[in-house]
């Protein structure tokens, strides 16, 4: 596995993503994007909703457009709905379906198709670098690994600003891990999402601090019928027990298009909003300890997440009893190894007496590098 590219000088075109199964119509759409200059992605359908929404744009054909609205791919722009021939009304209904916007009759249409080439020839937006931790299971470290990472990002100005997501709503609040759960600020129950945006910089003014350069964005910790730390009372962004995927999207989208680092601490919630953080990732990495059990555990999450996203990578936390090797973890899982670390020393105490830091080397640091070097940030 290949570090993500951090997006920056030239402008790169994402390729655009085939997805049509005839193999005349699928050879009309090879040739018009050879003349447009356009590099393209063919698969068919089902594809990932990483693939379908990182993709410069999509071309499909009425079947695949019929899956993917069935799917729940979600709507974006730049979805062109290819037809040999003149289009019918299921081909116009299957369109509307999966809201293309626009039909282009092949091979006579084919003008039509190289402006819609043009016309999405520009880089996505954001220079921000998104980063999914998941555990394998309770107690594996993710939140732990999360919150170093940010820290560590925040600490070498991988970007400008980091923001640390807490994707957990029953694991007690990520500000807890940083020390921070005193410090005034917005939490998730606190958060109220209009229209599906909001402002990076409202987002960063408004989150607690967990250090210079970086705001936190902590699930609170709300009684049914109660009110959190802040006195507030849960709305229409986080209910007490529960984040909405539109408020987690609108959250991470923010901070992406912003340029920022973002750090999402899936640990190991399942669900809508779980989903949205992995779709969302530009790496998604896998916290193991390297026990038997956990191993086992592990094998059924690392095939989640690589049918959810295929840029996935493994950390394999020590100590091992067994003597289980990290290489010897990730060739069972068949995932890439970022780093194999053992255990630290003292780590449990400083978490309950004050807080996490890594300021001094250790292994929680060494895998908080790793991760980010995997997403292009030098040591």
């Amino acid at each position: 596995m290949n570090p993500v590219p951090m997006r920056s000088g030239s402008p790169q075109i994402a390729p655009a993503l085939v997805l049509v199964r005839d193999e005349r119509l699928r050879a009309e759409v090879r040739r018009v994007a050879a003349a447009a200059e356009r590099v393209t992605d063919e698969r068919v359908m089902p594809v990932g909703r990483h693939t379908w929404a990182g993709a410069g744009m999509v071309i499909l054909d009425t079947a695949a457009a019929v899956a993917a609205a069935s799917a729940g791919c979600p709507r974006r722009t730049g979805v062109v709905l290819v037809t040999e021939g003149e289009p019918a009304v299921p081909d116009w209904q299957a369109a509307t379906a999966v809201g293309a916007e626009r039909v282009v009759a092949l091979p006579t249409g084919a003008v039509a198709l190289v402006e819609q080439f043009a016309e999405h020839a520009e880089s996505r937006t954001g220079e921000g670098i998104v980063v999914a931790v998941v555990g394998a299971g309770g107690g594996a470290g993710a939140s732990t690994l999360a919150a170093a990472t940010a820290l560590r990002g925040a600490a070498r100005r991988v970007r400008r600003d980091t923001v640390l997501i807490d994707g957990a709503p029953l694991d007690g609040g990520i500000d807890l891990v940083l020390g921070m759960e005193n410090v005034p600020g917005l939490r998730w129950p606190d958060l109220i999402i209009e229209d599906g945006r909001v402002s990076a910089a409202a987002l960063h003014n408004a989150l607690p601090a967990g250090s210079p350069g970086l705001a936190v964005l902590s699930c609170g910790r709300v009684r049914p019928g109660g009110s959190g730390p802040t006195g507030s009372v849960p709305v229409d962004g986080c209910a007490s027990t529960e984040l909405s995927p539109a408020a987690v999207r609108a959250v991470i989208e923010s901070g992406r298009d912003a340029g920022d680092l973002v750090v999402c601490d899936v640990s190991s919630e399942r669900g809508p909003a779980a989903d949205a953080m992995l779709d969302a990732a530009d790496l998604v990495v896998l916290v193991v300890p390297a026990r038997l059990r956990s191993i086992a555990a592990a094998e059924v999450v690392a095939a989640y997440l690589s049918e959810r996203n295929p840029n996935c990578g493994l950390i394999v936390r020590g100590p091992a009893p067994g003597g289980l090797r990290g290489a010897e973890v990730a060739e069972l899982l068949g995932l890439p190894l970022l780093a194999a670390v053992r255990g630290q020393a003292g780590l449990a105490s400083r978490l309950e007496r004050g807080g996490l830091s890594v300021r001094r080397r250790g292994p929680l640091r060494d895998a908080a590098d790793a991760v980010l070097a995997m997403v292009g940030a030098d040591a």
